[in-house]
C-alpha cells in the first residue's frame, strides 16, 4: 500500500549559504492532491518567534501567479526547532 499525503506539509531545514534572503525551512505542501513548494522564515515578533512563509503550486513553475503567503505564531514552547 503507497503512502497517502495528501493534506499534509514536510518542512527542513535550509542551508541559507549566507544568504539572509533565503528561507529557513523549505518543503512541500500538498492540499487536496494539489502539490505546492513550501518556503518558511523564522521571525521575531511582539509575542514572541513566528514563522512567516510563502507557498506556490508545482504545476505553476515560472508562470506569472503570485504565491500565497501565511504566517502564523508560536509561543516559544511550540517552536520546535
Amino acid at each position: 500500500m503507497a503512502y497517502d499525503n495528501t493534506n499534509t506539509f514536510t518542512l527542513f531545514v535550509n542551508d541559507k549559504d549566507g544568504n539572509d534572503k533565503r528561507p529557513d525551512r523549505s518543503g512541500t505542501l500538498n492540499v487536496d492532491g494539489v502539490e505546492y513548494f513550501i518556503d518558511g522564515w523564522i521571525k521575531q515578533g511582539s509575542k514572541g518567534p513566528f514563522l512567516s512563509g510563502k507557498i506556490k503550486r508545482k504545476d505553476r513553475q515560472g508562470s506569472e501567479s503570485k504565491p500565497v503567503q501565511a504566517a502564523a505564531e508560536f509561543a516559544d514552547d511550540d517552536v520546535l526547532f
